[in-house]
């Protein structure tokens, strides 16, 4: 069923009294009592007046008690130019007022969420940089402060405590390069210098790098479909070893003894899709939507003790997204993991 809007209630009220009015004036011309005939039709005509003055009065009331609430929603970006255009006309719909209020009252609910979410987020980061980075400042302390208090001339100890800070030191530029290359990745200035390369030859490379830690995991590097010629890619060839080492590396770490870590290629039109799987310990499905967070461990105690900045997996998807692809992650616990992204093919 259709609603007639107030605005067209008034308009058929104001015709039918006007017709009303009309046919008293008509009966007034045509009678003979003449008297009783202008009382009817002065009456008539005085309830017309009176209804559209008291409508008016009370439309332009209304409009002046609502003008605040739309000066308000005006300050909103997407909602001032429909707000300055309705007060434009001299008939407000109470109706579409109710709505705009209410959608912008949604809007700001909405805004507000976002804010608290960034605010969160700010605050777990600055949590977690701090918390990162003072695990080895306290180790660099602790075994300085020994070495001063007689270790130094201990050669059981210096050495082996200055070998322990360096690897302090080295972790702190790791944390603090690692996320210097997030920023650069989130803000654009560090844009992927594309280049053509096979990308079987990249993965092989990768291998040879991670083979030390793959002996000391007794986990075995392979191909899940090692292709018969090369697969030729267009992008940043450091970046893309960078993003498959932190992979395989994260795969290593959180795998079964005598296990296993596979990279496979599969076609799909003009991109490629490369998928790095293992068997290892997998990854809880409510840990899933935020592995590619700064510094998100799933757990914690463990995560430590392997080891790393907790960056790798960020920084995998900062560059996987800055040659405008997709990285994806499929995981059961005790099955394994399954990473997968696209690259575009060379033509």
């Amino acid at each position: 069923m259709n609603k007639f809007s107030s605005r067209q209630v008034v308009f058929f009220l104001s015709l039918l009294l006007t017709i009303i009015a009309g046919t008293g004036w008509v009966i007034l011309l045509t009678n003979k009592d003449i008297s009783i005939l202008i009382l009817i039709g002065t009456i008539i005509l005085f309830f017309v007046c009176a209804f559209l003055l008291i409508q008016y009065t009370l439309n332009k009331f209304i409009l002046e008690k609502i003008r605040p609430i739309y000066k308000i929603i005006d300050f909103v970006p997407h909602k001032g130019k429909e707000a300055r255009l309705k007060f434009k006309t001299n008939f407000v719909e109470l109706s579409e007022v109710e709505q705009d209020v209410e959608k912008w009252a949604r809007d700001q609910l909405k805004e507000i969420e976002r804010l608290k979410d960034m605010e969160r987020y700010r605050k777990d980061f600055v949590g977690n940089v701090s918390h990162e980075l003072k695990t080895p400042i306290f180790n660099i302390q602790g075994y300085i402060l020994t070495l001063l208090e007689g270790g130094l001339e201990d050669p059981k100890i210096n050495k082996l405590y200055l070998n322990r800070t360096e690897k302090s030191i080295d972790r702190m530029i790791s944390i603090v390069e690692d996320l210097e290359s997030i920023t650069k990745l989130e803000t654009g200035e560090l844009k992927p210098q594309y280049s053509v390369f096979d990308i079987v030859k990249v993965v092989e490379e990768v291998f040879e790098l991670e083979q030390r830690l793959s002996y000391e995991k007794n986990i075995s590097l392979e191909f899940s479909n090692k292709p018969d010629k090369p697969i030729l890619v267009n992008a940043d060839k450091k970046r893309i070893i960078e993003a498959l080492a932190n992979l395989v590396i994260n795969a290593l770490k959180y795998g079964k003894k005598h296990g296993y870590v596979k990279v496979g290629f599969y076609n799909f039109d003009d991109k490629l899709m490369v998928e790095v799987s293992d068997n290892g310990i997998g990854i809880d499905k409510k840990d899933q939507p935020r592995i590619f967070e700064r510094f998100y461990r799933v757990d914690k105690s463990r995560s430590r003790e392997q080891g790393g900045t907790g960056l790798g997996l960020s920084i995998v998807k900062h560059i996987i997204e800055a040659h405008n692809q997709t990285i994806n992650v499929q995981s059961e616990l005790d099955q394994g993991t399954t990473f997968t992204f696209t690259l575009e093919k060379a033509r």
